[in-house]
């Protein structure tokens, strides 16, 4: 929010943003200052204070910047509403200032979901209202496979399963035309019922787990050693961070899924047995940065040993926070043409794409390349006479 405000505003480039440079500029794209931003949250405060308290633990943004879009961010502050910790796990519900009302059904807390969607859309007089999913990690459903359709997702809505916070949003969105991107680890669209649900309503969408520091860097090393046939023994990674989102991967229960996504990247790329672990700890002092530590061994010709290792340090927030823009723009462009269903030409921006089981980074790029071509060679995607927008 203060990213785009400040573009907005000339206060700031548009550096780390993938959709403004090519190919992607390419497309007719939503400019970031037609972007509108609202939200749901479970702590209290305000988008000022907390810009405020990054700026000042991190230096991020620093004081020009947010001074240029303070007032910006108080009119956000209008548009944030208290949203649903909901079968989070007990991190999440002890960091809760609210939403955590046990006695509201499943079906009443999708209603109000919808019902904030809806109120958004109209007081901001918004042509389209995209959703995307940026809350603390949760607890994976113990049987995924259970909610494979749209009628076991919406018999457990009516009987208060344990549907995790993300998937109620991610119904919410859908069944009401909203394009959704996951941006977490969490289950949300990634539910076959709810992908079902996204194809027969026609609506794009796309997750899991935001690729940003370590992950990236993986996808796009293991190639090189796959290409080079170079035999990788071990790779340990080591990550350490102290934000909320820390705080929370403390619990186990919650750290789960972030630990599939962070290590699964290496599945497809270096199809060798070899020893593959991925650490999370928390580390209060690094405030919203975060360090990850990787060792990697390898085997070259005549069986000579060597190592890699890199150290990866930066700010979560602004590392994440162009590709939220940038999702936002292109799930936007994919709703305004029709497109539905799952966007696998995203799948550079997440560590486990839906839909897509290759992890190298260069192929994930070409993939997003192909569909820019492809749409930039339509009248309608380069802003040509007779466009709407």
């Amino acid at each position: 929010m203060i990213g785009a405000r400040a573009i907005a505003r000339g206060a700031a480039d548009t550096t780390g943003m993938v959709t403004e440079r090519a190919p992607c500029t390419g497309l007719d794209l939503p400019g970031i200052d037609s972007l509108v931003f609202g939200g749901h949250d479970v702590q209290d405060g305000s988008v000022v204070e907390t810009a405020e308290r990054l700026a000042e633990r991190n230096g991020i943004p620093g004081p020009t910047t947010l001074d240029a879009v303070r007032e910006d961010l108080a009119a956000i502050d209008e548009r944030i509403e208290t949203g649903t910790a909901r079968n989070c796990g007990q991190a999440v519900t002890e960091l809760a200032d609210g939403g955590t009302d046990e006695s509201l059904s499943l079906q009443a807390i999708v209603g109000d979901i919808q019902d904030d969607y809806d109120a958004f859309r109209k007081e901001n007089d918004l042509e389209r209202v995209v959703i995307i999913n940026v809350a603390s990690s949760e607890p994976l459903p113990a049987d995924p496979e259970k909610y494979d359709s749209i009628e076991a997702i919406e018999r457990a809505l009516d009987e208060d399963e344990p549907l995790p916070a993300s998937s109620l949003y991610a119904y919410a969105a859908l069944a009401d035309g909203h394009p959704f991107v996951n941006f977490t680890p969490n289950a949300a669209n990634a539910l076959g019922g709810l992908r079902e649900l996204a194809e027969r309503e026609g609506v794009p969408h796309m997750g899991k787990d935001g690729k940003t520091g370590e992950t990236l860097m993986k996808s796009a090393l293991a190639p090189m050693f796959a290409g080079r046939n170079l035999r990788v023994r071990s790779w340990e990674g080591h990550n350490i961070l102290g934000n909320k989102d820390g705080k929370v991967l403390e619990d186990d229960a919650n750290k789960a899924g972030k630990l599939a996504s962070k290590g699964g990247v290496l599945d497809g790329i270096l199809d060798e047995d070899l020893h593959n672990r991925v650490r999370i700890d928390y580390t209060p002092a690094l405030g919203d940065w975060k360090t990850a530590w990787d060792d990697i061994r390898f085997r070259g010709f005549l069986d000579t040993d060597m190592k890699l290792q890199f150290t990866w340090e930066g700010s979560d927030s602004a590392l994440a926070a162009p590709l939220i823009l940038d999702l936002a723009r292109l799930l936007a462009f994919a709703d305004e043409r029709g497109e539905s269903g799952l966007q696998r030409h995203l799948a550079s921006f997440f560590k486990a794409p839906l839909g897509v089981d290759e992890h190298d980074l260069s192929k994930q790029f070409g993939m997003l390349e192909e569909y820019v071509e492809a749409h930039a060679a339509q009248p309608n995607a380069v802003g040509a006479e007779g466009d709407d927008d």
